[in-house]
């Protein structure tokens, strides 16, 4: 059971060496899971204009926004202009996860694990 979407209405500024769209999450854990609260904010080379927001695989809406907070279970995936498609994101209502931070690891990296109920 997985309830509906509120948008929130701000963009902030696109890191300037980005060359592709990023989605950021935040609390910066993954698996992210609706009772974090989880924000994602979708980043691209410019800082005006729309999102186009893709939920499991599908066309999802064009926004001016490129924030939101989640509420409905789901992967998501966002576009900034000509700058790409984000890497996915997984929403989830699970009662038990285990979790990693939302960091890019390579082999042998030391990595913080949670479960959580």
């Amino acid at each position: 059971l997985c309830p509906a979407l509120a948008l929130a209405g701000w963009c902030p500024l696109s890191p300037t060496a980005a060359q592709t769209t990023q989605l950021l999450v935040e609390p910066p854990w993954r698996p992210a899971v609706l009772w974090d609260r989880v924000t994602l904010t979708c980043q691209g080379l410019r800082t005006a204009g729309a999102t186009t927001w893709y939920k499991d695989g599908r066309h999802w809406g064009q926004e001016f926004w490129c924030k939101f907070v989640v509420t409905e279970c789901g992967t998501y995936m966002c576009v900034r202009f000509s700058s790409g498609f984000s890497h996915p994101v997984r929403a989830s209502n699970d009662h038990l996860v285990l979790q990693v931070a939302a960091l890019t690891l390579l082999e042998g990296d030391t990595v913080t694990l949670r479960c959580r109920a």
